[in-house]
């Protein structure tokens, strides 16, 4: 991550080599906190894959990138917090070491560090909510199961119900000893679910 630092210094009439140890410390940390943008553009196109991911299909897998991806949220925001402190020890300090000239791009550099720290704080909300829309969309493919298991159970129903009738031990059934009453039987079973089909279209069930 320094290798540009360590280019600049090998050269002679670098603005590096020709100011003090402060302008390099400066550097150091200008680049850290580059550096930080650089990781959460990586996460911001990971929580952007994510997302269309658990909207095509909301698996464990998926649910196993979030957890991952929220330790890895928490471990950035536990890394800008203390280069944060360190800046802000830089330019409340009344130390000799650090120039008056110095100290403006300090100043610039705890900017960088707190739009970092605001978005690392965005991000991790980001995550949170993904996590929500993972339990949404599971719960909702829940419904749709067991609305198609409901609906499937109601239109078996008849042809139980007439099946469990006609197979009653029983001498006295209408039409059971009748040679058209089996074709009643399984006529009836075919239309009752159809009608039934009807009328849950027509109340918008499906």
């Amino acid at each position: 991550m320094f290798n540009p630092i360590r280019d600049k210094l090998k050269v002679a009439a670098s603005k590096l080599r020709q100011s003090g140890p402060d302008y390099l410390c400066y550097t150091m940390l200008d680049l850290i906190v580059d550096n930080y943008f650089l990781v959460m553009e990586k996460l911001g196109e990971r929580i952007e894959n994510i997302e269309e991911e658990i909207q095509n299909s909301a698996n464990s897998s998926a649910l196993a990138k979030i957890n991952l991806l929220r330790k890895e949220m928490i471990i950035l925001k536990r890394s800008i917090a203390p280069v944060r402190e360190v800046i802000n020890g830089f330019i409340r300090t009344d130390s000799d070491l650090i120039e008056d000239r110095t100290l403006k791009y300090f100043k610039d550099v705890y900017d960088h560090i707190i739009q970092a720290n605001d978005l690392s704080e965005n991000y991790r909300d980001i995550t949170m909510n993904l996590q929500d829309l993972y339990l949404n969309n599971v719960n909702l493919r829940m419904n749709e199961v067991m609305k198609v298991m409901a609906i499937v159970t109601y239109l078996l129903a008849p042809a139980t119900v007439i099946g469990g009738i006609f197979g009653m031990n029983f001498e006295k059934i209408q039409w059971l000893h009748n040679d058209g009453g089996f074709y009643v039987a399984v006529v009836a079973m075919l239309i009752i679910p159809i009608i039934m089909l009807i009328m849950f279209r027509k109340k918008g069930w499906f």
